[in-house]
C-alpha cells in the first residue's frame, strides 16, 4: 500500500516514517509538512519526492500517516478520506468535537479503513492488560498517573507549540483515555482541577458505575517524573505493565492492523475515528470541566 507521510517533526521522522520505511507492504511514497526545507530533507532521508501540495501527496497515495498538530491533522485526514484515501492518524485525532465530527463523517461517507495510534494500544504488554481487564470487568475505580517532562534541553518535544499550550490534558491524556474506556466503560461526567506545574487532575464516572481518577503533567519537575496505571475491583488489585518502549514496532503494529481492515473490507477497528472522536468528547469536557469549575456530563 502506498502511504503518503504528512509531518516533518521529530515523531513523524522517527516513528511514522521509519515503520513506514521498514514494513514490508507498506510503501512510503512522499512527503508532505508545513515547512519546505524540513520536507525536503526527510523525503531525501527516505529517498522519496517531497511535495509542494496536500492534495498532490494525497493524489498519490493509497493511504496517509499523519504526525501533524490535532487541528492540522483534522483537516487533512478530511481531505484525504473524502478523497477515497485510508487514514492513519495520531492522536488526539482533533482539537474540538466539531472537527473530529468531521472526520468520522468523512470516513463514514467515503468507507475508508482508519486507525489511530494510540501508542500503547499496539505494544503488546498493553494490549494484553486491557483485553484481559475489560473481560474480568467487576472494576470500583482507576487511580493514574502520569508525569511528563518534556520542557528539558533535551527532549524534542518541548518547543511543539500546541503541546505548550494545550498541555498534558491532549497530549498524553488521550493515552490514558485508550485504556479506561475499554477497560471502565463510557465517561458520563467529568470534574476537573489544574494543579501547579502544568498539572490537570480529573474525576471520571464511568457508564460502568466505576469512578477513576487521572493525574497527568507534562511539566513535571525531573526527579518528579513518574506514571502508574492501577485498577481496584472484585478482583483484587491489577497495575497496567511497563511496556516496550519502541513506538516505531508499534506503529508497525498499526499499519498492520489497517492494512488487516483494509483486506477484509471491515471498518470495525477499535482504535478508529469513532473511538478517537469519543476520546475528544472526553478531552473537551474536561476543559470545559477545569476551566468553568464545574462537572460536565455527557450524553450516553
Amino acid at each position: 500500500m502506498r502511504f503518503g507521510l504528512f509531518g516533518t517533526g521529530h515523531w513523524a521522522a522517527e516513528t511514522h516514517g521509519a515503520a513506514l520505511d521498514a514494513h514490508p507492504r507498506a510503501e512510503l511514497v512522499g512527503v508532505w509538512g508545513r515547512n519546505p526545507d524540513r520536507a525536503a530533507a526527510l523525503a531525501t532521508r527516505y529517498g522519496v519526492p517531497a511535495f509542494a501540495e496536500v492534495d498532490a501527496l494525497i493524489e498519490a497515495c493509497d493511504a496517509v500517516a499523519v504526525a501533524l498538530p490535532p487541528d492540522v491533522q483534522a483537516d487533512i485526514a478530511v481531505r484525504a478520506a473524502t478523497a477515497g484515501r485510508h487514514l492513519l492518524l495520531d492522536k488526539p485525532l482533533a482539537l474540538s468535537v466539531a472537527d473530529a465530527d468531521r472526520v468520522v463523517e468523512a470516513a463514514t461517507r467515503s468507507g475508508v479503513a482508519s486507525v489511530v495510534f494510540f501508542t500503547g494500544r499496539y505494544q503488546p504488554e498493553i494490549a494484553g492488560f486491557v483485553a484481559a481487564t475489560a473481560a474480568a470487568g467487576g472494576w470500583h475505580t482507576a487511580n493514574v498517573l502520569r508525569f511528563a517532562s518534556i520542557f528539558q534541553p533535551s527532549s524534542p518535544y518541548g518547543q511543539s507549540p500546541w503541546r505548550r499550550r494545550h498541555g498534558a490534558l491532549w497530549d498524553i491524556g488521550p493515552h490514558t483515555l485508550a485504556v479506561l474506556l475499554p477497560v471502565l466503560g463510557q465517561v458520563t461526567r467529568v470534574t476537573a482541577v489544574d494543579g501547579p506545574g502544568g498539572l490537570v487532575h480529573l474525576l471520571l464516572t464511568h457508564d460502568s458505575g466505576a469512578v477513576s481518577s487521572v493525574s497527568l503533567t507534562l511539566d513535571a519537575p525531573p526527579a518528579a517524573v513518574a506514571g502508574e496505571f492501577v485498577l481496584y475491583g472484585e478482583h483484587g488489585v491489577e497495575s497496567m505493565p511497563n511496556p516496550n518502549r519502541n513506538p516505531v514496532t508499534a506503529f508497525g503494529v498499526a499499519i498492520d492492523q489497517l492494512l488487516t481492515e483494509v483486506d477484509a473490507g471491515t471498518r470495525d477497528h477499535r482504535c478508529d475515528v469513532r473511538f478517537g472522536r469519543e476520546v475528544v468528547t472526553v478531552l473537551a469536557a474536561a476543559d470545559t470541566a477545569r476551566t468553568r469549575s464545574i462537572p460536565v456530563d455527557l450524553p450516553r
